[in-house]
């Protein structure tokens, strides 16, 4: 990448109040990405990411059903059209799908063009496997910059973040993510999971991690939801 792009991309980093944790940006002004819920909502928008996994994604998908809980998942395309009946199954069964571009590639790495290929393909095969028009996305890793920004807008779709991501770059047991969230998760929150093993083990850790966050959730007095549900209005 040459000079001009490294600096679109901390000049994006800066506008949306990027600060990390591993990787994901953790806070964002609203024009340009969305990264929490209204506060004092009752609802929490449970995400996932790098999926669908063949393994992992159909036991989280029947988890999920056993708890009448529903979710948003962040898939990348090229994985979405090898795994075609996991994504239909998601739809079927309520959960939302989000654009999480086609190969999973850092966009500060990327020319514009690309960039904006790497979205609209994700979206694409997406549209075409459940013949709904994805209206979300989320940026690998949480990395922004301008040319995705503006090929996200012009595509339509509203970038998503989060507000609490439990395991980051890093692996963290899944008793330490917990622990995270009890101090950290409130009603509104956007949080970041993954079902995929971009990070090894990951898909595990969460697996074991789920039942305890939708325990924790419920004794907060708080729904599971998809973000497109919380960025609806107030509970």
């Amino acid at each position: 990448m040459g000079p001009a792009g490294w600096a679109a991309g901390v000049v994006a980093a800066v506008a949306a109040g990027w600060v990390g944790y591993g990787w994901g940006a953790q806070c964002a002004l609203p024009f340009v990405a969305v990264w929490r819920g209204p506060r004092g909502d009752r609802r929490v928008a449970l995400t996932l990411d790098d999926g669908p996994d063949p393994e992992a994604t159909p036991r989280l998908l029947r988890l999920l059903a056993s708890r009448g809980a529903r979710a948003t998942f962040f898939l990348i395309g090229e994985r979405a059209a090898r795994h075609r009946d996991l994504v239909r199954a998601m739809v079927a069964e309520g959960h939302e799908i989000g654009n999480h571009t086609w190969h999973h590639r850092n966009a500060w790495f990327l020319s514009p063009a690309a960039t904006a290929a790497e979205i609209v393909g994700g979206g694409r095969v997406l549209a075409d496997l459940t013949g709904q028009t994805p209206r979300l996305y989320r940026p690998p890793w949480g990395i922004v910059n301008l040319a995705g920004l503006r090929a996200a807008s012009r595509a339509g779709l509203t970038t998503v973040l989060w507000s609490l991501q439990p395991e980051g770059r890093r692996p963290r047991s899944p008793a330490q993510q917990l622990a995270d969230c009890r101090r950290r998760l409130r009603g509104g929150a956007i949080v970041d999971l993954h079902d995929a093993p971009g990070l090894p083990g990951a898909p595990e850790r969460l697996l074991a991690l789920m039942p305890g966050l939708l325990d924790l959730i419920a004794d907060r007095g708080l729904e599971p939801a998809t973000v497109g549900t919380l960025l609806g209005g107030p509970a």
